[in-house]
């Protein structure tokens, strides 16, 4: 296992590099640039501020100068917060996307297994068709739409809770864009483990320990369980994929500081490095994720072995 690990970590280097290569290289064949306003600069000022960031070198020597950046944890200056760093801006910005995107993938595990075994136990009956029923729309209705509703019931009409912007330290900010990211990876984890639990209580092994009378109990702890986790696991990486990018459009909604935010606004600015920034931190997160699941799954099921 510590070879397997060691070899994946070894692995996400040159994935990143890939990464990297193709957004700088893309991001620059979009139309426009940092510098281009409603109203054109002289030739001369924005002669000048190309050469004050570097754009006016050839772009081979614009790629390996980045690529030098990053690899000490230099990404450079953004092109329209004129006082900061995109480091800086990462800075502020990835906390609350990281607890945006914790709360939510905490919560859709911790609802989505029990709603999916429920209805697992309940197969063909008027709770399991319920069930499914709400985890298809809860799958069919995105965020963008679900947050908007959410805020005028909870925000305009009861009151309850602000529709946007943002307090440090107050959790209430945080209640609509988390239930808005967490909704439809919910919904599939529910549909994933439903499935996966109904195969797993017809396997032989269950149906033995049925019959020696072990409690049901002591069935879903001891033996389902885990092996039924399995397909929920390989979904870990996508669900967390989803939420990260759902997050882009809901913390722009909600007015929340995060990165997702300054990831929209750098496109539409054609903040190159901010958003190439944005890029390296939301790929590392997702390589991440990809490595821990491989090792979830060896934890869950132990026949499998990885082959370094």
């Amino acid at each position: 296992m510590i070879r397997y690990f060691a070899s994946r970590l070894l692995w996400a280097v040159p994935t990143l590099f890939v990464i990297i290569t193709a957004a700088f290289f893309l991001i620059r064949m979009a139309p426009g640039g940092p510098f281009d306003e409603e109203q054109a600069l002289p030739p001369a000022i924005k002669h000048n501020l190309e050469a004050a960031y570097g754009m006016d070198q050839p772009i081979w020597v614009q790629y390996s100068r980045y690529l030098k950046g990053v690899m000490h944890g230099d990404f450079g200056p953004s092109f329209k917060y004129k006082d900061f760093t995109v480091s800086e801006l990462i800075g502020q910005g990835f906390p609350v996307s990281l607890t945006l995107g914790a709360i939510a993938t905490v919560l859709a595990l911790g609802l989505g297994v029990p709603i999916g075994t429920y209805a697992a136990l309940h197969q063909n009956t008027a709770r399991d068709y319920l069930v499914m029923v709400l985890a298809v729309a809860g799958i069919t209705i995105p965020a963008f739409v679900v947050l908007p509703f959410l805020a005028l019931v909870f925000g305009i009409y009861l009151k309850w809770l602000p529709v946007a912007g943002w307090e440090p330290g107050s959790a209430r900010y945080y209640v609509l864009p988390v239930i808005a990211l967490t909704l439809p990876p919910l919904a599939f984890i529910a549909r994933l483990t439903r499935s996966s639990m109904i195969e797993v209580l017809g396997s032989p092994y269950i149906r033995t320990a049925k019959a020696k009378g072990v409690p049901l109990t002591a069935i879903l702890w001891r033996h389902a369980l885990r092996p039924a986790l399995i397909p929920v696991a390989g979904f870990l990486a996508p669900a967390v994929a989803a939420i990260m990018t759902g997050s882009l459009v809901v913390e722009s909604i909600s007015g929340l500081p995060g990165i997702g935010r300054y990831l929209v606004q750098g496109a539409l600015n054609r903040d190159y490095t901010l958003v190439m920034g944005m890029v390296v931190v939301y790929s590392a997160v997702l390589i991440a994720m990809g490595l821990l699941v491989d090792l979830l799954y060896a934890w869950l099921d132990p026949r499998i072995r990885f082959q370094s």
